[in-house]
C-alpha cells in the first residue's frame, strides 16, 4: 500500500484499498474510457471526505497534485467516474434518507443512495422524483444530480436541477458549506466571510456581475442543458442567490456532494398513452411542436424509430410481438398525459388525438395499465438495442444525448441518418422527441484503429452538426471526458473563459476531477479509449437508455 492510502487508512473511519483487482474493477465506468486510480476510498461520513480533501489540498500547497474524482456506481457514460489519483465510492457507507418532511414534501439523503430505492420510498408516501433516470435501479442519487440527469417526465416537470433545493458540499480544501437559495441579506453575510466559502462567493459574484453580457451568452435555445456549468440561474432578478443549479450537473469537478435536499412532485398513477405511426421528420417535428403548445404538457412525449424495430426484432423476434409488427413504420410516437383531473385529461387526450390524426391513421389510446405497459416496451426497446453486441462490434455512447431547439427537430434526424450513411453504419434513433432531445449509437470495434479514429471524427461531425443546429451537446449525461473538448466549440470563446475561471474559484489546483468537463483535449483522451467496450458493470439490470 502506497504512503498516500497508509496515510488516508491512519486517518479515515472507512475503508482503502489498493488491490490490482479492485483498481482494475474501477477503471472502468460506462463510457469508452479506462483509467485506472491509484487508491480506492469508501468514506465512511462525510468528515471522511473532508479529510481526504484537506489532504490532497495540503499535497497541493506543496506542489503536488493528487486527483480526487467522486464515484457512485459507475454508469456514468461520459468517463467522469474515473480518475488516476483518489477515487472515492460513496454508495457502500453513504446511502441513507436522513429526513422526510411530510408537511414541506421534502427529502435528504445521502448521495451514495441507490436511486431506484429513494424512489419506491416516495412512491409509500406518494411522492416521487420526475427526473428519476432510466437507470434508477443501478444508479446512485449523487450521480444523477452531478449530471444534472433527467427522464422521460423531464417534459413536462424539468430535470434534477428543478428538483434539487440544497446541497451540502464538501469543498476541494475540505471546507463544508451547505447551498440553497439565499436573500440578499443572507448573501451579504457570506460575502463577509473570512473563509473559502467566503472567497467563493465573492468572485462567483463579482463574474456574475462584471460577465453579465458572457452570462447571457451561456444560454442555449434549448429545454433542456447539462453542457458546461450553470451560470444563468445563480443569481436572480429579485437579488437572491444560489450555487446549487451551478453545483447540480458539475461532474464532481466543483466540489463533493454529499447530501442532497429534494423537492418531490405528487405521484399520479392514472394515466393516458397515446401511441401514433409517422412516416416522416417533418411530420413528427411538426407533431411535436402542436403537442407542446396544449394547455398542458404532457407528461411525455416519445419517440423510436423503424430501424430500432427492426433490429430488436431481428434479435428477440418475441419481445415486440404484441405490440408491433413488421413491416415497422419510420416512426413511433409514445404521448402520455398524467393529468389529475379524470376530465380534463380525457379533453387533452381529445386533442392530442386530434393532432396525431392529422399525420398518422394509426392512433391508439390506452387507459388500461397493463395494457400501457406492453405499449411501452416499443420505447424500452432500445435498452435491447444498447445492450446487445455483435461479436466485437458494440454500441457505443458516442453519437448521444444531443438536443436541439424543436423546430430543428427533423433536420437533426435527417443530419444522424445521413452522418450514419456516410460511415455505411447501422442507424437507429430513440429519445425524448419532446425537447428534441435524441440517442444513436455506432456499433464499433474499440479493438480496431480504423474504429477509433472513426469514433472521434463521428463526434467532430456530429458536434458540427449540433453547432450548425443551435443545439447541445448533452441534455441529460454532461459533458465528462467525451464532450469537454467540444465546450469551446458550441459556446464563443469568452463563455468557456468564463467556464475556466468557474473552476479555478472552486478548485484553484486543479485537484476535483481534473481532465473532465473543463481542460479537455482529444489528444489527452484518445490514449485513454478502452481496447473493447463492454457494460460489465451493470449487467446486474438491463442497461436502459
Amino acid at each position: 500500500m502506497n504512503k498516500v492510502a497508509h496515510y488516508l487508512q491512519e486517518h479515515i473511519s472507512g475503508e482503502v484499498m489498493t488491490g490490482n483487482d479492485a483498481r482494475k474493477y474501477f477503471s472502468t465506468d460506462s463510457s469508452i474510457f479506462t483509467i485506472t486510480p491509484s487508491v480506492i476510498v469508501y468514506p465512511k461520513n462525510e468528515n471522511d471526505v473532508r479529510k481526504i480533501a484537506r489532504f490532497t489540498w495540503q499535497l497541493a500547497e506543496r506542489g503536488r497534485t493528487i486527483p480526487l474524482t467522486a464515484r457512485g456506481s459507475g454508469t456514468d457514460l461520459t468517463g467522469a467516474a474515473i480518475g488516476s489519483g483518489v477515487l472515492i465510492v460513496f454508495p457502500s457507507h453513504l446511502n441513507q434518507v436522513k429526513y422526510y418532511d411530510a408537511k414541506t414534501e421534502q427529502i435528504i439523503a445521502e448521495v451514495g443512495i441507490n436511486f431506484g430505492k429513494l424512489q419506491q420510498l416516495l412512491l409509500s408516501y406518494d411522492r416521487f422524483i420526475p427526473a428519476a433516470p432510466a437507470s434508477m435501479e443501478y444508479s446512485t442519487l449523487g450521480g444523477a444530480v452531478a449530471n444534472n440527469a433527467s427522464s422521460k417526465y423531464s417534459l413536462k416537470y424539468g430535470d434534477m436541477r428543478k428538483s434539487v433545493q440544497g446541497l451540502r458540499v464538501v469543498l476541494s480544501n475540505g471546507e463544508i458549506i451547505e447551498t440553497r437559495k439565499l436573500s440578499k441579506k443572507e448573501l451579504n453575510r457570506k460575502l463577509g466571510l473570512s473563509t473559502f466559502e467566503g472567497e467563493i462567493y465573492r468572485s462567483i459574484d463579482t463574474l456574475l456581475e462584471e460577465k453579465k453580457d458572457i452570462v447571457s451568452k451561456s444560454i442555449l435555445n434549448v429545454s433542456r442543458n447539462s453542457f458546461g456549468y450553470n451560470l444563468s440561474d445563480v443569481k436572480n432578478d429579485d437579488s437572491s442567490f444560489d450555487l446549487t443549479p451551478l453545483l447540480v450537473g458539475s461532474q464532481g469537478s466543483l466540489g463533493l456532494i454529499t447530501e442532497v435536499t429534494m423537492g418531490t412532485s405528487r405521484s399520479r398513477p392514472m394515466t393516458t398513452l397515446l401511441s401514433a405511426y409517422l412516416n416522416s421528420a417533418d411530420d413528427l417535428q411538426a407533431t411535436v411542436i402542436q403537442l407542446r403548445s396544449l394547455d398542458e404538457m404532457p407528461s411525455a412525449i416519445e419517440v423510436v424509430d423503424g430501424s430500432l424495430l427492426e433490429s430488436v426484432a431481428q434479435e428477440n423476434p418475441n419481445y415486440l410481438k404484441e405490440v408491433i409488427a413488421s413491416p415497422f413504420p419510420k416512426f413511433v410516437l409514445l404521448v402520455e398525459f398524467d393529468t389529475e383531473n379524470e376530465h380534463k385529461r380525457h379533453k387533452l387526450v381529445k386533442k392530442a388525438s386530434k393532432i396525431l390524426s392529422q399525420y398518422s391513421s394509426d392512433v391508439v389510446v390506452e387507459e388500461d395499465k397493463e395494457r400501457q405497459k406492453i405499449i411501452w416496451k416499443v420505447r424500452e426497446a432500445s435498452a435491447l438495442y444498447s445492450g446487445h453486441n455483435q461479436g466485437q462490434l458494440n454500441p457505443l455512447p458516442l453519437i448521444d444525448d444531443g438536443i436541439v431547439p424543436l423546430d430543428k427537430l427533423s433536420a437533426f434526424i435527417n443530419a444522424i441518418y445521413d452522418q450514419f450513411n456516410r460511415e455505411h453504419l447501422q442507424v437507429a434513433i430513440w429519445g425524448h422527441a419532446g425537447d428534441a432531445n435524441l440517442h444513436a449509437q455506432p456499433y464499433l470495434n474499440l479493438g480496431q484503429v480504423g474504429d477509433r479514429q472513426k469514433a472521434f471524427r463521428m463526434l467532430e461531425d456530429y458536434c458540427r452538426t449540433i453547432k450548425d443546429l443551435g443545439g447541445s451537446l448533452s441534455a441529460q449525461y454532461n459533458d465528462g471526458r467525451l464532450r469537454g473538448s467540444y465546450l469551446s466549440k458550441i459556446y464563443p470563446e469568452d463563455v468557456y473563459q468564463l467556464f475556466v475561471q468557474v473552476k479555478k474559484v472552486f478548485d484553484p489546483y486543479n485537484i476535483l476531477n481534473p481532465g473532465v468537463k473543463i481542460g479537455v483535449s482529444n489528444d489527452e483522451i484518445k490514449p485513454q479509449l478502452r481496447n473493447e467496450y463492454s457494460l460489465q458493470h451493470i449487467y446486474d439490470h438491463l442497461p436502459l437508455s
